[in-house]
């Protein structure tokens, strides 16, 4: 440390960073908090456990890491609503992004799943705060477009939750829903149209 201010790290430590977050989502989302330890993840990472403990101080650390990192990249999307925008075609966007984020991110998904299912213990300050706060711009952004006409009146921050809840199922019951489908079918390309013709017939005016 100089003047008070933490070095950058240097390209070796970012990598060997990126190791363990890495080794340690396959390790959560298998195991849970819990079931998870530092030699599991040291293991998957390919590092030593004395490495693993230098850059992060404990498994809760490395833990919310992996949870903050992912809300910040899952609220990405609910931020870009563009006011001035077509309201049917913004709601469908972020439709399509949070599938897609589900399709592409599923072990993520599912660590949050089940973070929020033991009562969001690593989050319980960034839900309250970040999430809120965005989610609170979204529901403003989605009451203007239904003040002005532009989209049926519905519950904003409920039209949210189904979205959230339609989308990352997809993820969270992967074996469920390919059971059910059966072989030959794509659960996301066929996810996609049907809650694009869902939200459509739902939201137009």
């Amino acid at each position: 440390m100089t003047n008070g201010k933490t070095a950058p790290m240097t390209r070796i430590q970012q990598k060997n960073r990126q190791l363990i977050l890495d080794g340690a989502l396959g390790v959560f989302a298998s195991n849970g908090f819990r079931g998870a330890t530092i030699d599991q993840i040291a293991k998957a990472a390919g590092l030593s456990k004395p490495n693993v403990l230098y850059y992060f101080r404990s498994k809760d650390e490395i833990h919310k890491t992996l949870l903050t990192r992912l809300l910040e990249m899952w609220l990405a999307p609910l931020s870009r609503f563009d006011p001035k925008g077509d309201p049917l075609e913004e709601v469908l966007t972020y439709v399509r992004a949070k599938l897609h984020m589900s399709r592409d991110y599923p072990r993520e998904s599912r660590l949050f799943a089940n973070e929020i299912l033991q009562g969001a213990p690593h989050l319980t300050e960034v839900l309250e705060e970040d999430l809120k706060t965005i989610v609170d711009r979204a529901v403003v952004v989605i009451a203007g477009w239904m003040d002005q006409g532009r989209l049926a009146r519905v519950q904003p921050q409920h039209l949210i939750f189904s979205i959230w809840s339609m989308t990352q199922h997809y993820a969270d019951f992967d074996v469920q829903v390919r059971a059910v489908l059966g072989p030959g079918h794509d659960p996301f390309d066929e996810a996609e149209k049907f809650l694009e013709q869902l939200y459509r017939k739902m939201l137009s005016v």
